[in-house]
């Protein structure tokens, strides 16, 4: 019989009287992530029963707007990425990347 791994990601949100978000904080040990601090956040899981995306999405009250406009630009290109590995559609995988691109055109972004 073999033994099965295990690996826990960990999140915590302190919150401001008002359950808005003050500070984030996240662990992944097996990541090299420790009680390491961050001002934005998304994740999503797959409900298969329902066949839906479920989210939770949470950034600090004290995330700057132009941090926020590259944390989605960069999340975009990542899903892009992501989407490209599981599912092999070059096709729409450019179609993703063109929008990227407009995206990062429409704000302003600097390409690096």
């Amino acid at each position: 019989m073999t033994n099965k791994l295990k690996s826990e990601i960990k999140i915590d949100v302190e919150l401001d009287e008002n359950r808005i978000p003050e500070k984030l904080k996240w662990t992944a040990k097996d990541g090299g992530v420790e009680n390491e601090e961050t001002k934005a956040m998304m994740l999503s899981v797959w409900d298969s029963k329902s066949k839906e995306s479920l989210r939770i999405d949470l950034w600090t009250k004290d995330m700057p707007v132009d941090e926020m406009k590259i944390f989605f630009h960069q999340t975009l290109v990542a899903m892009s990425d992501t989407f490209n590995r599981a599912t092999q559609d070059e096709k729409m995988t450019a179609t993703m990347k063109d929008f990227c691109d407009y995206f990062a055109e429409k704000l302003e972004l600097k390409q690096e």
